[in-house]
């Protein structure tokens, strides 16, 4: 049985939620799961969750917005900056999903500053 928290969410519907976050974490062994991991998991659990839909869509949205910019960066290597700016990057990016780990293991409805939205 789950235990509900005092918002009403269960402990699993939290669980499920920030492992939408930290399966970004598999693209820094993988290098395609930080897009592959938050799909696989809200594909599995969106139609069971509302909370992991919601926070689903938010971490691929925001790991399609670090994607898009990984891609300026690496066009950015030809000016020199580019290395810099990747290294800068994958330190937000680890920052921000730890973050959000944080939050939504706390129930809380977490948005990324700073992200596309383009998964609605």
């Amino acid at each position: 049985m789950n235990e509900m928290s005092s918002g009403g969410m269960s402990s699993d519907e939290r669980m499920w939620g920030m492992l939408c976050h930290l399966s970004a974490m598999t693209g820094y062994f993988s290098g395609i799961g930080f897009i592959l991991g938050p799909l696989i998991v809200w594909l599995l659990k969106k139609d069971q969750y509302s909370f992991v839909d919601e926070q689903g869509k938010e971490a691929l949205n925001f790991q399609i917005t670090v994607f898009i910019a990984a891609v300026a960066c690496v066009l950015l290597i030809l000016l020199l900056i580019g290395v810099l700016l990747l290294w800068i990057l994958g330190i937000v990016n680890f920052v921000m999903i730890i973050i959000a780990v944080i939050n939504t293991n706390n129930g809380e409805h977490y948005k990324y500053p700073f992200s596309l939205r383009l998964i609605k």
